[in-house]
C-alpha cells in the first residue's frame, strides 16, 4: 500500500500561462490522471494575468470537463481584502476570512453566476490562499456549494455540513506514506524550468500512486470536531512559520 495522490490545479483564467499549463497538461495525460481545476469567476489579479487571454476559455474548460476534469470555483476576484489566515492559517491574508457575512455572500454568489454564465456549475470550492472563516462556509452552504479542497488529513472529512479534501502538508513526506490520500497543489503560473523537471521526475518515480480527482470525491469522509479543526488550525500555523523561515 502507498499514499494516493491526487491533484489540484490553482489559478486557472483566460490569460494565465498556457505553455506551463499545456506542460501539465501532458503529465496528466501520461499518467492516466484528471486533476481538479480552480477557476477564478472574474479575475482582478493582475499577478495572474500571464498571456493573452484565449477567447475560447470556457469552451476548452468544457472540453476537460467532458474529458473527466473536475472543476472548482476559485475564490471571486482573487483579490485580498484582509489580512487574516482564517480557520486554515497557511496564509495571513485572504479575500473572504475577516468579511461580513453578507459581503462574503455577495462575493460568493457573483463568482458562482459568472461561472454559470459561461455553462460551469459546480459544488467545489478553492480558496484563494487556503484561507476561509465560519463566514465563508455559512455563505458557502446557502448558495450550495458542498465540497471544498483544503485541510490537513489523511482521508475526507465533514465539518459544518461542507466535506473537505485535504491537500499536502509536506509533499515529500506525503509521498512516501503508506495509506491515505492528499492533494497536491500545482500553481502552474509561477513554476520555473527547474521547477517542471522536478514535477516530471514526481509523476514518473509516483505516477502509479496518482488517482484522479473525481475518483477521489467518491470517498467516504469521516466526521471532523472541533478538536480536529483546532489540531489543523495549528498544523497550518506550523507549516507557514517553516515557510516564512526558509524564505528568509
Amino acid at each position: 500500500m502507498s499514499m494516493k495522490i491526487a491533484v489540484r490545479m490553482d489559478d486557472i483564467t483566460p490569460d494565465m500561462d498556457w505553455e506551463n499549463f499545456n506542460f501539465f497538461l501532458d503529465l496528466f495525460k501520461k499518467a492516466g490522471i484528471s486533476p481538479l481545476l480552480g477557476i477564478v469567476p472574474d479575475n482582478r489579479d493582475k499577478n495572474l494575468r500571464r498571456r493573452n487571454a484565449h477567447e475560447d476559455f470556457y469552451e476548452l474548460i468544457k472540453d476537460l470537463e467532458n474529458k473527466g476534469f473536475s472543476l472548482a470555483m476559485h475564490g471571486c476576484y482573487h483579490v485580498y481584502t484582509t489580512e487574516s489566515g482564517g480557520l486554515f492559517p497557511l496564509n495571513n491574508f485572504s479575500e473572504f476570512a475577516g468579511l461580513p457575512y453578507e459581503k462574503q455572500k455577495e462575493l460568493l454568489s457573483h463568482g458562482k453566476e459568472q461561472l454559470k454564465e459561461n455553462g460551469i456549475e459546480t459544488g467545489i470550492f478553492m480558496a484563494p490562499a487556503h484561507s476561509y472563516d465560519e463566514n465563508t462556509l455559512k455563505a458557502l452552504t446557502e448558495l450550495g456549494f458542498t465540497k471544498m479542497t483544503d485541510g490537513f488529513g489523511k482521508q475526507p472529512y465533514t465539518y459544518k455540513g461542507i466535506t473537505f479534501y485535504p491537500i499536502s502538508f509536506r509533499l515529500g513526506s506525503s509521498l512516501k506514506k503508506k495509506s491515505g490520500v492528499t492533494t497536491m497543489v500545482i500553481h502552474a503560473n509561477t513554476v520555473t524550468e527547474a521547477d517542471k523537471a522536478g514535477y516530471a521526475k514526481i509523476f514518473e518515480e509516483y505516477g502509479k500512486n496518482m488517482i484522479s480527482y473525481s475518483e477521489y470525491l467518491k470517498m467516504e469522509p469521516v466526521k471532523r470536531g472541533r478538536v480536529g479543526r483546532l489540531w489543523e488550525s495549528l498544523l497550518a500555523r506550523v507549516k507557514r512559520l517553516l515557510v516564512s523561515f526558509r524564505n528568509r
